[in-house]
């Protein structure tokens, strides 16, 4: 029996599992080896004073329900660690005061703390009978052999999610923006890569507008870099507010924007499209701005809006031309500087 025991323990670690199917198998191999009737893992909450009844394995008459939750400092697992007593089969004597044993008639009872690798207390490995039950040499020692190999698969999974909670947020931050929030550049590309194929596949064309905003520096070397970059954000943020689901917003870098969505479908000549796009950004950039004990009025940027094919056109080159036009926009004579109030 105890070699039987040992190999499907072996097995069991072998293969890749969850915490709860690892513990489901080690539950079901310990009522074989105590002879119990019921097999079960609880989790305490210190803070809130609470043991949860995580997984339990009931074979006979004796029920121990999942998802239990009962007070800690009422438990028989509190009794036995607070009296250092690891079973029992006298359990209505030894402690009449468990109203919880009482009503699950437990006679016999055999727990473990259950520590994790770095030190804290997880919980309770247990198990119960009504009926008076001897605990052999060999099923104290797989009681806390079970207990080791549970805390340290919880311990693993736990890293586990971090490690992957972790890689999250860094694949996260290498395609934001840090100081807008907005998508970086690295983003806008693979985004306007993916349109691309939407705009093939549709046979669409694609609008780019290339946003730059006039007079940063000025306002960078009059105010400062903190009021600056308050002011790059609440740009951003104006941006956002305004754009759809299938627009593609994001920040090229220092006072540069990109905009980009598809052509609508409607029976505007370009140049009216075009020009309605470029009012709509004017608008949401176009007013005033409070950055922190500064207030101005920022009259608009310089817009680049181009209509591209896809099928004719790549990424690089769209890009080109967007920027193309918004030097042209730059350059022309009719600009106004912002206005501090």
């Amino acid at each position: 029996m105890s070699d039987m025991i040992l190999a499907r323990v072996s097995q069991s670690l072998a293969m890749e599992q969850s915490v709860e199917n690892l513990v489901r198998q080690l539950l079901e191999m310990l009522e074989v080896v105590t002879e119990m009737e019921s097999t079960y893992l609880t989790k305490v909450d210190l803070d809130a004073r609470l043991q949860h009844i995580l997984y339990a394995r009931n074979s006979r008459q004796m029920q121990i329900p999942e998802g239990l939750s009962v007070p800690w400092d009422e438990t028989l697992c509190k009794l036995a660690i607070d009296e250092n007593c690891l079973y029992s089969d006298n359990v209505p004597t030894r402690w009449p005061e468990c109203s919880a044993a009482r009503a699950l008639e437990i006679t016999t009872f055999v727990s473990t703390p259950v520590h994790l690798p770095d030190g804290t207390f997880y919980g309770t490995l247990c198990a119960t009978s009504r009926r008076q039950h001897a605990l052999s040499e060999r099923g104290e020692q797989v009681l806390h052999l079970f207990a080791g190999l549970i805390a340290q698969s919880i311990q693993k999974e736990s890293l586990v999610a971090q490690l992957r909670e972790a890689n999250a947020a860094l694949v996260a931050h290498s395609y934001t923006d840090a100081l807008t929030g907005l998508p970086n550049r690295r983003a806008i590309f693979e985004n306007v890569e993916t349109l691309f194929s939407l705009a093939q596949h549709l046979r669409q064309k694609i609008i780019f507008a290339y946003i730059d905003l006039d007079d940063f520096k000025l306002i960078n070397d009059r105010f400062g870099h903190e009021i600056g970059d308050q002011f790059l954000i609440q740009t951003g943020q104006r941006l956002l507010r305004e754009c759809g689901d299938n627009v593609i917003l994001g920040r090229l870098g220092g006072d540069e924007f990109l905009v980009v969505s598809l052509s609508p479908e409607d029976d505007k000549e370009q140049r009216d499209r075009l020009q309605q796009v470029k009012n709509q950004l004017q608008q949401q950039i176009c007013g005033d701005y409070h950055l922190g004990d500064i207030h101005l009025f920022y009259p608009g940027a310089s817009l680049g809006v181009v209509e591209i094919d896809p099928l004719e056109t790549d990424i690089n080159c769209a890009l080109h031309l967007a920027d193309s036009a918004m030097y042209k926009d730059k350059k022309r004579q009719d600009k106004t500087t912002f206005v501090v109030h």
